[in-house]
């Protein structure tokens, strides 16, 4: 860490380019993009050739991957643009406290879950063939309904996931890439002035689409090996130049000689509403704290617990997880909280609007406290991060196609490998257009579609643990389960739409000895589905012997 500290500072002090192409706004940047993207590229054709042609090998690389491998490539798909570009965003706007409210709690849940519900999967899929998460539930349960019922949901939750990546993806590329071509890529304030902070970048559906062209290939051409490798390179390149950004925009607004001494300047510039948690509500603090249980019910993650070679290669995820959490959101949350003290510069504004542009608080330090070339390898590790998850998500969708609907209901006997490889790459391209289309929309907060796309993961999350841990659990409570928690968050996400603040401050609130209380929607979706799921499990026949022999 001090040998990265001393580079970040070389880095920072070091004079910017006066002539030649380093010196036009943006163009340094977008090649640097291009470059590392290309390298993606060349690692998705280098590992589709030791693709063995098989399903396995395709959807779970032949459960050949080990604790180190399976630690970069899990903590990788969990750190998404919510991580990065909306944690920034969400400090700039809730102050410090966001960093315990989600980070802090994610650290050590989310090692909770490896261990209480990745393990125990990981042992039962490997018993007997699963790949995903509706296979298990399916023979867990003796009920076919309950793969029909999860497949549009599970599908349906991933989409927002998906979409938080591919619209802080864009918004990096058109912040990073601000100045680029001006006349192609105008951006006016309402007085007819240049977005200083967008004018000439590239357009943020040009740069999604971009961005998805390169998962695709990679994804299509090296399935689930060039996945976990991709996942394992970004997830080093971010990590590394996350520190080094950090230094970097500490030293260039600070002012001072050493770190600390910049970190206290810093510091004692962000206004005191920002500094403390004294304005977040505490009972919306404390109930943040179900949202990470959503990595139990992610099926990408369910994928990836799939690749390990053996149970003692959930050792080092678990322990380093939670150190990993810390190294990349300290610097993303203080980032997003100096950005509102008097040392920062003036943040872009959303075209046609007075209100600033959250998701692009990030990006925009990194363009305007940093030079060209260092700028534009900070760009490419802010898209490790936001990619890293993409292309889990993208290769788990085109599986739970490929292995719940057509091969099941087709007949496993009647499907070849071949064909299940097919069906599983088509899907995933019909998934990455419908994804790339909804993002075209107008695009809302990254942390806010993070938070709804998360709880709906979070209220299905007694689903899997009852499975695991409770014989008494029947298909009739787990699929009432199910409908109460989705119910419930359709119903809480219309209101959510429709409430004078939108999604991101809708707060269910709950009287309690006369006093008034604001909570999550997640606390309602998760309640309902677990006391749904118990009260008629207890009054409905379970499965039969045979099938729980199997699984306690």
């Amino acid at each position: 860490m001090n040998s990265l500290t001393s580079i970040a500072f070389l880095i920072a002090q070091a004079p910017p380019a006066k002539e030649g192409w380093l010196n036009h706004s943006g163009l340094p940047q977008f090649v640097i993009i291009l470059i590392y993207l290309s390298l993606l590229l060349l690692l998705g054709v280098f590992s589709s050739r030791l693709f063995s042609g098989t399903k396995e090998d395709y959807q779970v690389a032949s459960h050949s991957i080990g604790p180190f491998l399976l630690l970069m490539s899990i903590f990788g798909t969990t750190m998404t643009a919510f991580a990065l570009v909306g944690s920034s965003g969400e400090a700039f706007k809730e102050g410090v406290g966001v960093y315990g409210m989600l980070a802090s709690s994610s650290g050590i849940i989310h090692s909770l879950c490896f261990f209480l519900i990745g393990v125990k999967v990981w042992k039962l899929a490997r018993k007997h063939g699963y790949t995903t998460q509706i296979e298990f539930f399916r023979d867990r349960l003796d009920s076919d309904f309950i793969g029909l019922l999860l497949f549009p949901i599970l599908v349906g939750l991933v989409i927002p996931y998906l979409l938080v990546g591919v619209i802080g993806g864009g918004t990096v590329v058109q912040t990073l890439t601000a100045g680029l071509s001006p006349d192609w890529f105008p951006v006016l304030l309402p007085d007819g002035s240049p977005n200083r902070g967008l004018h000439g970048g590239i357009p943020t559906p040009l740069g999604a689409l971009l961005i998805c062209t390169v998962v695709l290939v990679y994804v299509f051409m090296g399935g689930m090996r060039g996945t976990t490798w991709a996942n394992t390179f970004q997830t080093l390149v971010f990590m590394v130049l996350g520190v080094v950004t950090f230094v970097v925009i500490a030293h260039r607004l600070g002012g001072q000689d050493g770190l600390m001494a910049n970190l206290k300047v810093l510091g004692e510039s962000i206004p005191e509403n920002r500094a403390t948690r004294s304005e977040m509500s505490k009972s919306l603090f404390f109930t943040y704290l179900l949202i990470p249980l959503s990595v139990g019910m992610f099926p990408h993650l369910f994928q990836h617990w799939m690749t390990a070679k053996s149970a003692s290669s959930f050792k080092v995820p678990v322990i380093c997880h939670p150190l990993f959490i810390m190294i990349v959101w300290v610097p993303c949350v203080l980032v997003g909280v100096w950005a509102t003290g008097d040392l920062a510069p003036r943040l872009p504004l959303i075209p046609g609007t007075d209100r600033v542009n959250a998701n692009a608080v990030l990006p925009f330090l990194v363009k305007t406290q940093t030079g060209p070339v260092l700028g534009g390898l900070l760009a490419a590790g802010i898209l490790a991060a936001i990619m890293s998850s993409l292309d889990s998500q993208f290769l788990c969708i085109g599986t739970i196609f490929s292995n719940d609907i057509y091969t099941h209901y087709k007949g496993e006997e009647n499907v070849s490998d071949k064909q299940q490889v097919f069906t599983t790459r088509m899907f995933i391209i019909g998934i990455v257009a419908v994804t790339y289309f909804l993002s075209l929309g107008n695009p809302t907060s990254v942390f806010a579609l993070g938070v709804w796309c998360f709880s709906g993961f979070s209220a299905l999350f007694p689903i899997v643990f009852l499975a695991l841990y409770w014989r008494g659990l029947s298909a009739a409570g787990a699929i009432s389960g199910v409908f109460a928690a989705i119910i419930s968050w359709s119903i809480l996400f219309y209101h959510g739409i429709n409430s004078p603040k939108g999604l991101r401050e809708f707060k269910f609130p709950v009287s309690w000895g006369g006093e008034e209380f604001e909570i999550m929607p997640v606390v309602v979706m998760f309640l309902s589905c677990l006391i749904t799921t118990v009260v008629v499990s207890l009054v409905t026949p379970k499965p039969k012997p045979e099938t729980l022999k199997k699984f306690f």
